[in-house]
């Protein structure tokens, strides 16, 4: 398809630059492709009343690391600043990351890595990393001095949280973020972006949700940061996904499996989480254990296995998660509820406000 299509204009003052405050205050609006009122402008604080018993809330426990390093490399005389973004861990000591700039790094070269506050004369406070791939688009392998706990100890001490660009650009990070990004569920560390649907959930949420009747079951897709680079391509059947690691344990799977034998509905909250559960389940619905990488890229077309509904937030235009809703509801239902959402004042990308979407008819997702 053209990615031509998932574009649209979004005005610089819709972004957000703080989640709302409690994080359930935030506005929700509700999309149902196949109803005669298409949109509803709700609360999060809503979910209670909008979802069911018997229906399964499908969250995302990943927890987001310090994973921006700022180092030098050296080369005879010379020292040069890098920025490295890890994004997918490959080994006990390997990362795979995005370096700005990454044309002048080499195969082979070192990068050193400073705890700014301490400084060059702490050995306690670097850590080294060798080259050892290059690929397209700034992305290097780099293997470790460290390895294991040790190295995890290290990047938590050097590492920086990666706010996505367009909050970055806007302000530094600050010590509010350290919570602010972090979902009430998380516990396994290994993303390098939130699961930002998450981010709505409050600890009152959870319990009326749960005295509705709402089950919860946790999954866990460590987010990388390819999740916020732009689709180059002109066509979607050029784009290359990066894969994450994700994991759906074989009792979240059965139990999963027994909600839907029920009559129950699947909601995913977050585009990780659909996307990972669409990678467990095979043709017949039933969802299966999963341990491992998915590269799972939706698209109008997609005939959706797994999910009947989705909690997300808003997304940037041209993007693979525009994409995504735009499979799930419809690309004209999509580019109208944007549309409405602009309109309307709600806030948009990480820290912003959410939209619940019903699935559309597979007919309706095809526009």
């Amino acid at each position: 398809m053209d990615v031509g299509l998932f574009d649209f204009d979004l005005p610089e003052d819709r972004i957000a630059l703080r989640p709302a405050s409690p994080r359930d205050a935030a506005r929700l609006l509700v999309v149902r492709p196949d109803a005669v009122k298409l949109f509803e402008d709700r609360g999060i604080r809503d979910l209670v009343s909008l979802l069911e018993p018997g229906d399964a809330l499908v969250l995302n426990d990943t927890r987001v690391i310090p994973s921006r390093l700022y180092g030098r490399r050296a080369r005879g005389e010379t020292s040069a600043r890098v920025e490295i973004m890890l994004h997918k861990r490959e080994a006990q000591d390997r990362w795979l990351a995005f370096a700005r700039p990454a044309k002048k790094l080499a195969l082979g070269e070192t990068i050193v890595f400073e705890n700014a506050l301490e400084g060059a004369a702490c050995e306690l406070g670097r850590l080294q990393a060798e080259v050892v791939a290059k690929a397209d688009g700034g992305e290097v392998e780099l293997r470790f001095a460290l390895s294991g706990p040790h190295l995890d100890e290290a990047i938590a001490r050097l590492g920086e949280l990666p706010l996505p660009p367009y909050i970055a650009g806007k302000r530094a990070t600050d010590a509010a973020d350290a919570s602010d990004y972090q979902t009430m569920h998380a516990r396994t560390d290994g993303a390098v972006a939130a699961p930002t649907a998450g981010l709505h959930f409050t600890p009152e949420l959870v319990a009326a949700l749960e005295a509705r009747g709402v089950t919860r079951h946790l999954v866990t897709l460590h987010v990388g940061a390819g999740t916020f680079l732009p689709v180059k391509a002109d066509d979607t059947d050029d784009h290359r996904m990066h894969a994450e690691w994700g994991s759906v344990s074989p009792p979240t799977a059965s139990a999963l499996n027994a909600v839907r034998a029920r009559g129950g509905r699947i909601v995913a909250v977050g585009t990780t989480s659909l996307r990972l559960l669409e990678s467990a389940t095979g043709e017949d619905g039933v969802i299966a254990p999963f341990s491992g990488d998915t590269a799972i890229f939706i698209t109008p077309g997609y005939r959706f296995r797994a999910v009947d509904l989705l909690l997300t937030n808003f997304h940037l235009p041209r993007s693979t998660l525009f994409m995504l809703v735009s499979a799930f509801c419809g690309l004209d239902v999509m580019k109208r509820a944007y549309a409405h959402a602009i309109a309307g004042g709600y806030r948009f990308y990480s820290y912003g406000d959410g939209s619940l979407l019903h699935r559309a008819e597979p007919d309706q997702s095809r526009l």
